[in-house]
């Protein structure tokens, strides 16, 4: 099979193994969608807010919590603090069959675990936790725009301030490139669910261009976003003619190092008046 089929194969496989596939998650009367909103709900929550967590078209999200509020379940409602807003509770009903529900759910997840030694659940742990991370990493979005907008500019000044944290010397933000001035080159922001998460950007008007302020958020780190972001900003600049690519990085910072060293980049001389670009880097460009 390609690797396409072996994904469907595998989610055929695993959807049934979890018993999403009846209208009876988990041995109760209700089907999974119904079921992990009660989940998701918790102590409250914003419609707005739950909808975009989960996905969730407006329509089909109505239609849960109509079948939740017949049964008793839930109560939607103004927010206390702001009548503008529309939240969701569940109720004294709602909160048993909730705990209900994740009682059977470890119950369930147990009987899985039962029949397996604990080197297979060691190895069961780990092969989920790599999917998870290689399933994040495939639903981040990489977009060139413009580099004067509010995540943008959010984005660099995390990098700026992460880099005054890091730097002995500390880090100067009016080195960050002025809103608005990128003229021939390409920013990069990348989001996941919607929440920008890293960005970069080259310049330069060729044959060489240089790569700057490449830049994974804290809780985005450990997916392979940092190469991801590099190959993008690689393709983007030889999409427009550049042949050659340069960046220049801080010794301080040792993972872009072996990143760049790993990507295939070339240590050069220094010659660079950037008191942070204490390291320089090369690589040619293939169309």
């Amino acid at each position: 099979m390609d690797q396409i089929e072996l994904v469907r194969d595998f989610n055929r496989f695993y959807t049934q193994r979890l018993g999403v596939l009846n209208d009876h998650y988990l041995g109760q009367g209700r089907p999974l969608g119904e079921a992990r909103l009660l989940f998701e709900i918790g102590d409250g929550a914003d419609l707005r807010e739950l909808r975009s967590r989960l996905g969730l078209d407006s329509g089909y999200l109505s239609r849960l919590l109509r079948s939740l509020g017949g049964d008793g379940l839930v109560a939607v409602g103004p927010s206390p603090s702001d009548g503008r807003v529309r939240t969701v509770t569940l109720t004294a009903a709602g909160r048993a069959e909730r705990a209900e529900l994740e009682a059977r759910s470890r119950d369930s997840v147990a009987g899985l675990l039962d029949p397996l030694t604990a080197e297979q659940r060691e190895r069961l742990l780990e092969a989920q936790a790599q999917v998870r991370r290689l399933m994040r990493l495939a639903t981040v979005t990489i977009d060139a725009g413009p580099d004067d907008t509010a995540s943008a500019r959010g984005c660099l000044q995390a990098y700026a301030q992460e880099l005054d944290l890091r730097f002995p010397e500390g880090y100067d933000p009016a080195t960050l490139i002025a809103p608005g001035t990128l003229t021939d080159g390409t920013f990069l922001l990348a989001r996941e669910d919607g929440r920008p998460v890293g960005c970069g950007l080259w310049q330069g008007s060729g044959p060489v261009a240089e790569i700057r302020h490449v830049w994974v958020s804290p809780d985005a780190r450990g997916l392979g976003l940092g190469r991801r972001l590099l190959t993008a900003l690689e393709q983007d600049a030889a999409a427009h003619g550049i042949t050659t690519i340069r960046l220049g990085t801080h010794s301080a910072l040792t993972e872009a190092i072996a990143l760049y060293r790993a990507s295939g980049y070339r240590e050069i001389p220094v010659d660079d008046p950037s008191p942070y670009n204490q390291l320089v880097f090369e690589k040619g460009l293939v169309l």
